[in-house]
């Protein structure tokens, strides 16, 4: 479980690290690049994610009761 933790964090890093490179870039065929590239860290992040939740009934539960639904965020 450590080990796809850790990935999960590493491909969100990834993640925001193109979003910023996206950001400061001025070339257009660059950033459409760029973009490819952080959406193909989203779907590892998304299959890592869908791996733990599979093995762990807590993450299980919690992603189900907030994922695809509209329920309040805050525990207000």
């Amino acid at each position: 479980m450590h080990r796809a933790i850790i990935s999960l964090m590493e491909e969100l890093e990834a993640v925001d690290w193109y979003n910023q490179r996206m950001d400061a870039c001025k070339d257009d065929e660059l950033k459409a690049i760029l973009k490819h590239n952080r959406d193909e860290e989203k779907e590892h992040a998304a299959m890592v994610l869908e791996w733990i939740r599979r093995r762990d009934p807590a993450f299980d539960h919690e992603l189900k009761d907030y994922l695809f639904t509209d329920k309040s965020l805050s525990h207000d």
